[in-house]
């Protein structure tokens, strides 16, 4: 099975099963035994499919002399397969485009006229390919839909909103930490070179590199010794705004999954002191005791808890909570695409269950302690309004400015957001608040 196969297979299961296509990819990837090379083709066509999805029809519409809702869902998949290699992909000869397309739709289409279709389409695609009017709305050009570009609008500043809908669309660097309980960043990025890998210090980031040329980094033997974890920088950030000192300190991360900033806390404090990380769900738990095996961090106990529901031992016991809370993770478009088509309605009871969880965790703070709110969503209800809702209800907490790297303004309010197109990170919030002593 080659590349486009599988990223057919992937885009079906998108459609058909609600399968997240960062999962259900890496899944057919193992399941086909592609190599790196096709599986690198099949995660850029089925990510580029999902990115581009609305402007591929905005094309297809011109092209077909019928309806587009006429279109069988198999074949609208391959269409929207075969256009993105013609349009987007230069290294792909028009002709395999179309040829496999063609073999893709005799394969998993039972109408024996689909191949004919999709064959006539594609070959008038190549023809017409810089004549074709271009789409003007948001919606069209970066395939986010309307609803969804209204609501972003409403919560971004202005002028963000268009910088952000490119960054959904771009590719995302490879960023990794290193454990520096194990190795220098200078040390780590000359290893990476002999793997063949190249590696450059982030921008901004301490102890942070920028990879490519990467293949599967699982295989790498340094990634395999346990020198490094892959990490988007705003949640190293967040947990650097924690100032988690070299001591004997308790940290809880209460929804921890898949362990990335308790692995940061565990560095941060130089491997001392007792971190406790949860998830709600039991196969959760695993990724996280597997992340602090494979890096050497003894001081992380993992729980299967959930984080709404109080632990009475737990009570005014821990200097650090961090509390990285469920959210409609709208900051992450550009690493899982089809979180733009989410069905907005569903978001509504996202702040009720976020606040709940922030209130119960606020219990485990010591006096004097922090806690450390944090999504990965741009949403203000999910972000600042669940502070403010917060700090009416509880006068013994209070934000404390954030210390931030210098290429970031100097900041007094206790909270930020970053926004994709801003830093080249994710979209996250973050949040300090401090308890009275």
């Amino acid at each position: 099975m080659g590349a486009r196969e599988t990223a057919l297979n992937a885009l079906m299961a998108c459609r058909k099963d609600g399968a997240w296509s960062n999962g259900v990819l890496k899944d057919y990837i193992h399941r086909d035994r592609l190599d790196s090379r096709d599986a690198a083709l099949a995660t850029r066509l089925c990510y580029g499919v999902l990115q581009n999805r609305q402007k591929l029809d905005f094309y297809l519409k011109q092209l077909l002399t019928g309806k587009l809702s006429n279109l069988h869902p198999v074949v609208r998949d391959v269409l929207h397969l075969g256009l993105y290699q013609i349009y987007e992909l230069d290294k792909i000869p028009d002709s395999a485009a179309v040829n496999e397309s063609v073999t893709l739709t005799k394969k998993y289409c039972k109408n024996p006229k689909a191949g004919g279709l999709v064959n006539g389409v594609l070959r008038s695609a190549v023809r017409t390919k810089g004549t074709l009017q271009e789409p003007v709305s948001y919606a069209d050009r970066y395939s986010h839909p309307d609803e969804l570009i209204s609501l972003l609008k409403a919560n971004l500043p202005k002028g963000k909103l268009e910088p952000m809908l490119i960054a959904n669309n771009a590719s995302p660097q490879t960023v990794v930490q290193v454990n520096t309980l194990r190795i220098t960043a200078e040390e780590l990025a000359n290893r990476l070179e002999r793997e063949h890998v190249a590696a450059q210090p982030h921008g901004w980031m301490e102890d942070c590199l920028v990879l490519s040329g990467t293949g599967n980094l699982e295989k790498l033997p340094s990634f395999q010794e346990g020198l490094f974890y892959v990490q988007d920088p705003a949640a190293k950030l967040s947990v650097r705004c924690a100032r988690l000192p070299k001591e004997d300190i308790r940290v809880l991360d209460c929804c921890s999954a898949p362990g990335g900033k308790s692995f940061a806390a565990s560095i941060a404090m130089g491997g001392r002191g007792q971190i406790t990380s949860c998830d709600v769900h039991a196969h959760k738990t695993g990724l996280i005791e597997n992340g602090a095996a494979r890096l050497g961090l003894t001081n992380i106990t993992v729980r299967q808890q959930d984080a709404t529901v109080r632990v009475a031992e737990w009570e005014n016991a821990m200097d650090v909570v961090i509390a990285d809370v469920p959210c409609s993770g709208l900051g992450i478009i550009r690493k899982k695409p089809d979180i733009r088509y989410k069905n907005l309605a569903e978001l509504k009871e996202l702040p009720a269950l976020q606040l709940r969880i922030l209130e119960n965790q606020a219990a485990y703070v010591k006096k004097g302690g922090v806690l450390l709110y944090s999504t990965c969503t741009v949403l203000k209800a999910e972000n600042e309004e669940i502070v403010k809702a917060f700090l009416a209800k509880h006068d013994d907490f209070y934000t404390e400015p954030l210390d931030l790297p210098e290429v970031f303004p100097k900041n007094e309010t206790g909270m930020l957001t970053l926004i994709p197109g801003d830093y080249d990170t994710d979209g996250f919030f973050i949040c300090r608040l401090r308890r009275k002593a």
